[in-house]
């Protein structure tokens, strides 16, 4: 680790490396299983995902605590296909609220959308949150990965955040050698501005978006509902400008938004509770159930429309 509170320039690039990977082994889970069998398919993947994860975080920061969605003791009786063991514990909560670095992680966010054929809208979550020199916490590193989409969106170590797509790359112009096909493709990620008197905001496919429709009527601007699978995708929507906000006050736990608002924060959008105060991570209840993320010049408009909503 470095001095202070800079994370260690390789924390970064971990959570991206961990998150591919997680995604990596999901698509496997999906050929493997199949979709016939969605609860299958869903505990299955929940659980390779989270097992690989936890082993790696294990070898890699063996001094660091975690908490994972999996690692609770209410889904301690879930089961993946052909494997018995019961899933690998999250960092007791005594340790985790007194450690100096803790793993944040969804191994797999929108279950639902992962199980049905063709859907491209779940993710893997990977934040680091580190306590500062003065006590208090903050997310140092995140990376959402899009593994559907060959996509991971990351913070960078020298500030900001990355977009990195895992496609082939072409031949060296000067060697005439092909690349190598999983090599990845680097380039700044910032969030983008909404187009003048327009506003696109991502909703859920599944919950009726009551306070979001509420905000549609009370502020002055065109605005567009957009469904979108999980809370990781919402977020890359709006950091990709796919849409321009995302407001959600449905009920969160830490996982679905830490490693979301790490890069969100880092690329320059505006990542806060809905009520415009900060979002506190590595709390004893790691509930954290509301959300908005939008370009900054956004942000006023929508708190206050939701304020007065």
């Amino acid at each position: 680790m470095t001095d202070g509170d800079a994370p260690a320039a390789d924390d970064h690039a971990l959570a991206a490396e961990l998150a591919a990977a997680a995604g990596r082994v999901l698509l496997g889970v999906r050929d493997e299983v199949g979709f016939a069998d969605a609860r299958a398919l869903k505990d299955t993947g929940d659980l390779q995902a989270h097992e690989h994860l936890m082993a790696a975080l294990r070898e890699r920061c063996p001094g660091d605590a975690v908490l994972s969605e999996e690692g609770r003791s209410s889904v301690a009786g879930k089961r993946a296909r052909g494997d018995d063991q019961a899933p690998t514990r999250n960092t007791a909560t005594a340790e985790r609220l007194t450690a100096e670095r803790v793993w944040i992680i969804d191994p797999l966010d929108g279950t639902r959308e992962f199980s049905e054929e063709g859907r491209r809208d779940w993710a893997v979550h990977v934040a680091l949150w580190e306590r500062g020199s003065g006590g208090a916490g903050r997310l140092a590193a995140g990376a959402v990965a899009l593994p559907a989409q060959g996509l991971t969106l990351r913070t960078a170590a020298a500030g900001g955040a990355l977009l990195v797509r895992d496609e082939p790359v072409g031949p060296d112009p000067a060697t005439g050698r092909a690349g190598g096909r999983d090599q990845p493709r680097e380039v700044p990620l910032h969030a983008p501005a909404p187009d003048a008197g327009k506003l696109r905001i991502a909703v859920s496919r599944t919950r009726p978006p009551e306070l979001v429709e509420r905000l549609a009527a009370k502020i002055d601007l065109d605005v567009e509902l957009v469904p979108i699978g999980s809370a990781g995708a919402k977020i890359s929507a709006v950091l990709l400008g796919e849409v321009d906000a995302y407001v959600h006050a449905g009920g969160q736990y830490e996982w679905d938004s830490a490693a979301p608002a790490a890069v969100a924060l880092a690329a320059g959008a505006h990542a806060s509770r809905v009520d415009g105060s900060p979002l506190a991570y590595n709390r004893e209840d790691p509930r954290l159930p509301d959300i908005l993320v939008c370009h900054p010049v956004s942000a006023s408009t929508l708190l206050t429309g939701i304020r007065d909503g």
